[in-house]
């Protein structure tokens, strides 16, 4: 019994030493995930933003076409009206007092006129039997004529102290909202001062200024705008009015661009305008800029070349050419079309690193990217 009991010993003590002995099997590759995508060319767009403001088409200052104190104001900024409504009014008591007195003038020149008819009748029955001479015929003619005139003269005036009685009362010119006020009760305004703007909503426009030196692109661009307020929700605008003399002060070019497609937008708001042409120059192609390295000194990208495996790729450093920059994309050329470029992780990367490549899917997303 004790030498089975012996072998069994010696042959699990060999055992072990043997398992001892023997080496780990080699871990399985780990490749590490990068960012990618791919080279596409075409017409460069250049792509600038303006900040602006919506103003309405149509604004009108409303003034008094005759001077006093004010009486009464009516409306109020942001009050909505309608053309005729009564805005303001002035106190009319010289007014009042100038229009009876012109009433006046014409009664007694009217009275005038009809002593001058009078005489002017007894005139030609005296002229039949040759009682008048020529003289004082023509005498009477001359008085009626000055006082014919003379009632036509003073009803003239009657009429124009009636009218500016009138202008005392400021009605609105045209339909809208009234934005701006500038008089108090009991303020003294002179004929034709501004007192109150009233804007039209129904054509509003976004008004914007543009640098001398971005004139002609801006000329050629296509328009886009959207609102502080909504900032996501972009529409289409069409240049309406591009001023041709630049501001004295700002040197810059006032442009009025309206809606392609009638819609409200709220008198005041802050827009932003981006204008985009598509350059005639080479095709370029748009990366991310973080993407950028370089090499000696020179601008590189880190591309990809994939293996035998799809989602398997070798990187490498290659030289390209950076045309500029736009936002958080950069312009660039020097690379065949379709080449994998690593566009995140790049401080990571190493020639000959073996990297695991996304989806077809997710490449065509970024190749995608607008400059």
């Amino acid at each position: 019994m004790k030498a089975p009991i012996g072998t069994a010993i010696i042959a699990a003590t060999i055992s072990s030493l043997l398992a001892a002995c023997s080496h780990d099997a080699p871990p399985t590759e780990t490749l590490r995930p990068v960012r990618t995508a791919e080279v596409h060319y075409e017409n460069a767009r250049e792509v600038s933003r303006y900040f602006g403001s919506v103003q309405a088409r149509h604004e009108v200052d409303q003034a008094f076409r005759v001077g006093g104190k004010v009486l009464q104001r009516r409306v109020d900024v942001g009050q909505s009206v309608l053309e005729g409504d009564v805005l303001a009014e002035l106190d009319d008591v010289d007014y009042r007092l100038s229009e009876e007195a012109a009433h006046q003038q014409l009664e007694a020149a009217t009275a005038r006129q009809r002593q001058a008819e009078s005489d002017w009748q007894r005139m030609q029955a005296l002229k039949a039997d040759g009682s008048v001479s020529e003289f004082d015929d023509e005498h009477a003619q001359s008085a009626l004529r000055t006082a014919r005139a003379a009632a036509e003269a003073e009803a003239r005036k009657l009429e124009l102290a009636r009218n500016q009685a009138k202008y005392t009362v400021l009605r609105a010119s045209s339909s809208g909202v009234v934005t701006s006020v500038q008089f108090e009760v009991g303020q003294v305004v002179a004929a034709g001062q501004p007192v109150i703007q009233i804007a039209n909503q129904g054509e509003p426009e976004i008004v914007a200024d543009v640098p001398e030196d971005e004139l002609e692109t801006f000329k050629q661009a296509r328009f886009t705008a959207s609102l502080a307020s909504a900032p996501d929700e972009k529409f289409e605008v069409v240049l309406r009015e591009l001023s041709a003399q630049a501001a004295t002060q700002t040197r810059t070019y006032r442009a009025r661009l309206k809606p392609a497609m009638p819609r409200p937008l709220p008198l005041g708001a802050t827009a932003t305008l981006i204008t985009e042409r598509v350059s005639g120059g080479p095709q370029l192609a748009s990366i991310a800029a973080a993407a950028i390295t370089q090499n000696k000194g020179q601008p590189a990208l880190w591309t990809a070349r994939r293996t035998g495996k799809e989602s398997v790729g070798v990187v490498e450093l290659s030289a390209v050419e950076v045309h500029g920059y736009r936002n958080d994309q950069v312009l660039i050329s020097g690379l065949p079309a379709g080449t994998i470029v690593v566009t995140a992780g790049v401080q990571k990367m190493a020639p000959g690193l073996r990297v695991a490549l996304p989806g077809p899917t997710h490449d065509d997303y970024l190749s995608r990217v607008t400059p």
